[in-house]
């Protein structure tokens, strides 16, 4: 089972704290970098601690929410290696993961609510990446990344 980083700022806290539950409840491995309350904070400090604590290899994979998870998308795919997805709903997690090896996926605790952010988790994680025509593409991205586009 795959150990996985989760963070969130004060928009996404309360649905950080049902998904944190419901993985440990799954029996994953869960690191949670906070934030700890509804108290406004700022979406790319737990963005750029999940996005270390994948790339750095402490975890597996990373979950991030805020308000939309556009933000936390956003900062976390500055990091080297970091291929962070926006989803919405169990498709786009698990597309995320099947076509583009995401390892990071995030979303918004005012866009989805728990049954839908389980959904989505379960998809992302019961799903691998595919390979094939995809790796390709991947590769191409990663080139950018060298290139430091």
């Amino acid at each position: 089972m795959e150990s996985i980083a989760i963070g969130a700022d004060h928009g996404g806290y309360p649905l950080k704290e049902d998904v944190k539950a419901y993985l440990v409840e799954k029996g994953y491995s869960v690191m949670d970098v906070g934030t700890t309350s509804e108290e406004s904070v700022d979406y790319p400090d737990f963005a750029a601690e999940v996005a270390r604590a994948v790339q750095q290899k402490k975890v597996e994979l990373g979950i991030l929410i805020c308000g939309t998870g556009i933000g936390m998308a956003m900062t976390a795919n500055k990091f080297k290696g970091i291929r962070a997805a926006v989803v919405h709903d169990a498709y786009t997690a698990a597309m995320s993961r099947r076509h583009n090896n995401a390892n990071i996926i995030t979303f918004g605790g005012r866009v989805v609510g728990a049954g839908v952010a389980f959904s989505i988790v379960d998809a992302w994680l019961g799903n691998r990446f595919e390979g094939g025509r995809h790796t390709r593409r991947l590769d191409k991205i990663g080139a950018f990344e060298k290139k430091g586009y």
